[in-house]
């Protein structure tokens, strides 16, 4: 199977200046509604006007795990969800599993209004609905990078350089933060360095993987040098946990979600010296190869294959209303950058439009991907916890990965 490897992100950024929407009020249908999916607060937005339009019988289970109990969850029949909420990387293994149904005949009958842009295409398939795009980038604080009189970091060697000093002036031991929780984390932040050194993760037309080399080691070596400023406990840190030492003032700079920073900017859960100074900045680089080290994402929803047609269309429905015009407001506009007509960007938006304006990758849609994404996150710790090289590393996610591709029939 070959899977489509990009949603035109430049067709959806597109209608982002527009300020019309949809009418007012969604007919939902009766049948049975149970959401898997993340918890940040633009997820929670849609799984809440969902909820809302499905009756008291709905249910959602929003959860940071959502990766590793959705395939699951939708593979007994009935299934035990009836749609998963999904990014570029997650809808992959539902659609390896085929555990999510084609949404044809669905947009067909009932989301004629459905943008073209939000609308998720798989070897010529509908089998999503996307509602926001999403990026890694800078977030730091405005008041600290004044102090030691630096600018605003565009590189990871300027965020070096700028830790460095802000430890070196007693203002924090630990200024930089990162989502590198040891697993899908860790490798998530190895796949935007490794993009940000021109690196290709297969040899061209193949599945066969390609990290094994001066860019791989690079990449590393970049991650190794940030982690000894960050927190000791780095490896257990996931974006909640980053996110948390972030509004207790002992982070300044670190790369983080366009989804996340609405929180770090919001008046609670920090001092005001914290919240007033957050600020971002567009994603940063590495080295000299001028390729911003993150990817685009976007995020949507899926229909279960597993379940009647009534809790299908009721699925799709609800759905269908939790992620339309209908649900921005003062509150959610803030959240994402929303694809949805009528979307007005905010400040907190900037980092993930500038990763966007910026040319940034998307996150590779290959069906193996997702191998070579838990064979970096089950590897890169004990480099970076100095218990074998860099090259020995590489060597290892060579090895772990080729045994699951040749397990799951990619390669000979």
């Amino acid at each position: 199977m070959t899977i489509m490897k990009n949603l035109t992100l430049g067709t959806a950024f597109a209608a982002l200046g527009a300020t019309s929407a949809l009418a007012g009020g969604h007919a939902c249908a009766e049948g049975r509604v149970s959401i898997v999916g993340n918890e940040f607060p633009a997820i929670q937005s849609v799984a809440a006007a969902a909820l809302e339009c499905a009756g008291d019988t709905a249910e959602a289970n929003l959860t940071a795990d959502h990766q590793k109990i959705n395939v699951a969850g939708m593979t007994g029949n009935p299934a035990e969800y009836t749609t998963a909420i999904v990014a570029n990387s997650s809808i992959v293994a539902l659609i390896n599993e085929d555990v999510i149904r084609s949404l044809d005949d669905l947009v067909a009958e009932h989301g004629g209004d459905i943008p073209q842009q939000q609308l998720i295409t798989v070897d010529g398939k509908v089998m999503a609905v996307a509602f926001m795009a999403n990026a890694q980038h800078l977030v730091y604080r405005e008041d600290v990078l004044e102090q030691i009189g630096a600018d605003v970091p565009t590189s990871y060697e300027d965020v070096l350089a700028a830790a460095q000093q802000i430890r070196e002036a007693g203002i924090m031991e630990h200024p930089v933060g990162g989502a590198y929780a040891a697993g899908w984390n860790l490798a998530q932040e190895f796949t935007n360095m490794y993009i940000g050194t021109g690196g290709e993760f297969f040899k061209p037309g193949t599945a066969e993987v390609s990290i094994n080399n001066e860019k791989g080691v690079e990449a590393l070596e970049m991650m190794k040098a940030l982690s000894e400023y960050m927190n000791p406990d780095f490896l257990t840190h996931d974006s909640n946990a980053t996110s948390a030492e972030w509004e207790a003032g002992n982070v300044a700079m670190m790369n983080m979600w366009g989804s996340r920073t609405g929180v770090l900017m919001d008046d609670e859960g920090s001092a005001p010296e914290v919240y007033e100074n957050t600020k971002v900045g567009g994603p940063l680089t590495v080295g000299d190869s001028g390729v911003p080290a993150t990817t685009l994402w976007w995020d949507g929803w899926t229909v279960a294959k597993n379940i009647s047609d009534e809790d299908a269309v009721a699925t799709f429905k609800a759905m269908k209303a939790g992620s339309s015009p209908d649900i921005l407001n003062d509150e959610t506009m803030s959240q994402a950058v929303w694809l949805m007509e009528g979307f007005q960007p905010q400040e907190v938006n900037e980092g993930v439009l500038a990763s966007v304006a910026a040319g940034s990758t998307p996150y590779p849609m290959v069906p193996f991907q997702g191998l070579l994404h838990t064979a970096l996150g089950d590897n890169i710790a004990d480099y970076l916890q100095g218990n074998e090289s860099a090259e020995q590393t590489l060597a290892d996610i060579e090895a772990a990965y080729t045994a699951a591709a040749r397990e799951n029939g990619f390669l000979q």
